[in-house]
């Protein structure tokens, strides 16, 4: 029989160490916040328009030959992509 150490049943014990373990780490996290002197200002962008030109509406051609030479990975006809490696 294989056993599954991924996931077990807790005991009442065990619930209430972690409940003492998480308000002891959000304490300790809130008193290092608390700690911090530097005061963050908001961040304001300052515009002189905030509506856009509308444009041709024609898309940027996007080239063939541009997109092949900056691929690392290709052969003559694809780009070779990472599969679930992200």
């Amino acid at each position: 029989m294989t056993e599954n150490f991924l996931w077990h049943e807790i005991s009442e014990q065990e619930k209430q160490d972690i409940k003492k373990q998480a308000n002891s780490i959000l304490e300790d996290f809130s008193k290092k916040l608390s700690k911090i002197d530097k005061k963050i200002s908001e961040t304001v962008i300052e515009r002189d328009s905030c509506t856009r030109e509308e444009g041709t509406g024609k898309p940027d051609e996007i080239d063939k030959k541009i997109m092949f030479d900056n691929a690392p990975n290709k052969n003559k006809d694809f780009i070779i992509a990472e599969k679930k490696k992200w």
